[in-house]
């Protein structure tokens, strides 16, 4: 067995450094005044993420039984108290981390459920997994980051404590957030992962709500903090340092959290935010995504909202065709369906054949959605705003505009931000995959919010 799990570790990361064809020594930070830094493969395949690979272990059958059939009775509601008091812990479970049928070493891990608000103001479930490096450090000298992953699924089972316990192996959202979590590890944080609703609900999950989704995400740190209170094997600091960070669908929730903390949850001490590549504006993302590579995200970001808005009783105004899809968005993750519907014009689903952003009943939702309102709040502690500086690329969904518009209005605001442009053209894409992919998870990103934590 040492012997698979050394084969594993070394071919893990002979693979990424061919497939990125960079080296292993630490990155070196721009000296143009940028402060990206393009983790070096060392910074992401680093002594942390080996370790966890070397003294990891195949999952038994019975726990890999458990996560692809969404067998776990822990996201049974029977007998909680919703109505209790928000980031409420009601319950939890330790968990073994595991993907792909692979449980790596030295990872504590729990799932929570706990109380959070909803769009309109509802008490309502979530529930999210934490997660603490075993390094050797003291739980008390931790900082904790809230991290939102780029999950846009409306189906049950397919959330963060779900897929990064070994269900829903092939959705990309898990993939995407191997990397940030092992730097994250490496630098010693805890990491506490909102589903944005409960993963075992049957129900559409309406993740794109930005009110609903960001409180989620600050009660989840609440959550994670009052289990520290209780559970014998963790010792979180009572008021750690806390940053924030996430990435498209995930900054969506992760912009509301920081711009709603001053008022809903006071007592954390939120010393940075990282947000990328997010939707800031609902009727402008519509109007620019749809009909594009992105128009099925475009659908089921309309489809997410429409939970929230059971008023617009959409599928009366969907065709037949657009209800069928619905029907499967509804049920499913997001890989690999929502790439289903590349450069469909999104007004052929509807009867009326009239685009979402036109639509006069969605253009309330479309406000309520609207980062960079006084009415919300603005965030505490320094923010990074990281966005494509052009829009260059098909695989681009938000206008390059948007972002900018939110640093001006955050800056008028008397925020700390600073704005980072992202290359995100075709031409890097074929000359740099590795610098244009480690952006689009963020990752060159995260020393900022390391170091802003730290000096903070």
């Amino acid at each position: 067995m040492r012997r698979l799990r050394t084969t594993i570790a070394v071919a893990t990361a002979a693979a990424l450094a061919t497939l990125a064809g960079t080296s292993l020594a630490p990155a070196q930070a721009a000296d143009d005044g940028s402060v990206s830094v393009t983790p070096a493969l060392g910074d992401v395949v680093n002594a942390f993420a080996v370790g966890t690979l070397l003294s990891g272990t195949l999952g038994s059958p019975s726990a890999n039984f458990e996560a692809l059939t969404n067998s776990d009775p822990f996201y049974d509601e029977t007998g909680v108290d919703r109505y209790a008091e928000h980031g409420t812990l009601l319950k939890s479970k330790a968990v073994d981390v595991m993907f792909l049928g692979f449980q790596p070493g030295n990872i504590r891990a729990w799932k929570v459920m706990y109380p959070t608000t909803g769009e309109h103001g509802e008490k309502v479930i979530s529930t999210g997994i934490l997660m603490v490096p075993d390094d050797g450090r003291p739980d008390w000298t931790r900082p904790l980051i809230g991290y939102q992953m780029a999950n846009d699924s409306l189906g049950p089972n397919c959330h963060p404590s779900g897929t990064l316990t070994g269900s829903k192996p092939m959705d990309a959202a898990a993939w995407s957030a191997l990397g940030p979590l092992a730097m994250f590890f490496d630098r010693g944080a805890a990491v506490m992962v909102s589903d944005v609703g409960n993963n075992g609900s049957q129900e559409t999950h309406g993740v794109f709500a930005g009110k609903f989704a960001g409180a989620a995400m600050l009660d989840g740190l609440r959550a994670a903090l009052n289990l520290s209170k209780q559970e014998r094997g963790l010792r979180l600091a009572r008021s750690p340092k806390i940053g924030l960070f996430a990435v498209a669908g995930g900054a969506v929730g992760a912009g509301f959290a920081g711009e709603l903390a001053a008022k809903y949850t006071p007592e954390l001490r939120i010393k940075a935010t990282v947000l990328e590549g997010m939707v800031v504006d609902m009727k402008t993302f519509f109007k620019y995504a749809d009909g594009t590579m992105g128009s099925g995200f475009a659908f089921a970001t309309l489809l997410g909202l429409a939970e929230w808005y059971p008023e617009w009783q959409i599928d009366r105004d969907l065709n037949l065709i657009g209800r069928a899809l619905a029907k499967v968005y509804r049920n499913v993750c997001q890989s690999p369906t929502y790439f289903a519907l590349p450069f469909v014009p999104l007004k052929s689903l509807f009867k009326d054949r009239v685009s979402p952003a036109d639509r006069p009943k969605y253009q309330q939702a479309f406000t309520d959605s609207l980062l960079g309102q006084a009415a919300t709040g603005t965030p505490q502690g320094k923010v990074l705003v990281a966005s494509c500086e052009e829009d260059n690329s098909p695989l681009q969904l938000i206008p390059a505009e948007d972002s900018r518009t939110l640093v001006r209005w955050y800056q008028e605001q008397g925020v700390d931000v600073t704005y980072e442009p992202t290359d995100c053209s075709m031409v890097r894409l074929l000359t740099n995959p590795y610098g244009w992919a480690t952006d689009l998870f963020g990752m060159q990103t995260i020393p900022w919010l390391f170091d802003t934590i730290e000096a903070s």
